[in-house]
């Protein structure tokens, strides 16, 4: 006699999850699977973005319809210069009706966080991000409360723009895990996006796919891929090169080297593997490395960006075979 019973549903993997996401907010973004997918790669591997583009190209819609893809709070705060760390953080007033204080909570303490227009604040409220993203607590009159996991800031700054900004100092660049550029789309791209948003708005067609405890797994998973003993002397060669390498004053740091693994092995879990291979190093050194070096004045002059080094000293520092 058949059997009555059905299969119990196959549990969703990294990759089902992470393919659920990219493909919601491909309805939004159009034509940039590959930005989208390391701002992914940036929220399941713990980490924090610094969105850096032109005007008009999508990083608050980005941003947004990541969040939108994601059942988890959001929070948008747009940085302006009279903008207040307690904007941020939030602070203590006086409940008179007990005669207490009590603490009310800023934007900061949603899952995902937006900071619009980043670099338009004074270097005291952009401070006000510091503790969050390095330690995801916040401490407001001596008193620090945890945020939530999952947690990650996503800022967007406009580089063109010099007037009435204060540009990230190098210790604050260093706790963005990546920094990307969207970038303009291709025609066939901004077609679609004359399509996709001409007459109504996109986010209308989204909802979330996942939920922040599916995010968590996903860290979790990530976590527990294997990078073997060659490929973790490679990451260590690359950051050798670095601080080596004439065009650059300062190389990357370990927490940059770490930052580097964290990524990789999120990318490998995408893939389906469960262990990293040498291009995901490669293919994300210049979104975790970039930002962090610092260039050395003759190199400035000769017009050789981070980037431009960077590649140079991938090239030069030998693969290694297998895995």
């Amino acid at each position: 006699m058949a059997s009555t019973e059905t299969a119990a549903p196959r549990a969703a993997t990294f990759s089902d999850l992470y393919d659920a996401i990219v493909g919601n907010v491909e309805r939004v973004i159009q034509g940039k699977r590959d930005v989208i997918e390391l701002v992914l790669l940036c929220l399941v591997s713990e980490g924090h973005l610094l969105l850096e583009d032109v005007p008009g190209v999508g990083k608050t819609n980005l941003a947004k319809s990541i969040a939108t893809s994601v059942d988890c709070s959001f929070g948008r705060v747009q940085f302006t210069p009279d903008l207040l760390p307690s904007d941020v953080v939030g602070l203590t007033v006086w409940n008179r009706s007990d005669n207490s204080f009590d603490f009310r909570p800023g934007p900061v303490f949603n899952n995902i966080v937006l900071a619009d227009e980043v670099n338009r604040a004074s270097p005291k409220t952009q401070a006000a991000l510091l503790e969050a993203m390095a330690e995801v607590q916040v401490t407001v009159d001596g008193v620090t409360y945890p945020l939530r996991p999952p947690f990650m800031v996503i800022a967007t700054q406009n580089p063109i723009e010099h007037e009435g900004t204060y540009p990230l100092p190098e210790s604050q660049l260093d706790r963005f895990l990546m920094r990307v550029s969207v970038g303009y789309p291709s025609p066939h791209a901004e077609l679609q996006i004359l399509d996709a948003h001409g007459d109504h708005d996109p986010f209308r067609d989204i909802g979330p796919v996942v939920t922040a405890a599916d995010i968590e797994r996903m860290a979790a998973a990530s976590r527990q891929v294997h990078v073997a003993p060659s490929l973790r002397q490679y990451l260590v060669e690359i950051a050798q090169a670095t601080r080596r390498s004439p065009h650059l004053a300062l190389g990357v740091s370990p927490r940059a080297t770490l930052a580097l693994q964290r990524v990789a092995k999120a990318r490998a879990a995408a893939g389906g593997r469960g262990y990293v291979i040498p291009d995901d190093i490669k293919s994300l050194a210049v979104p975790v490395l970039a930002h962090r070096l610092l260039l050395a004045p003759e190199a400035q002059l000769q017009g050789v960006s981070a980037a431009d080094a960077l590649a140079e000293v991938l090239r030069a520092v030998p693969v290694p075979g297998g895995h």
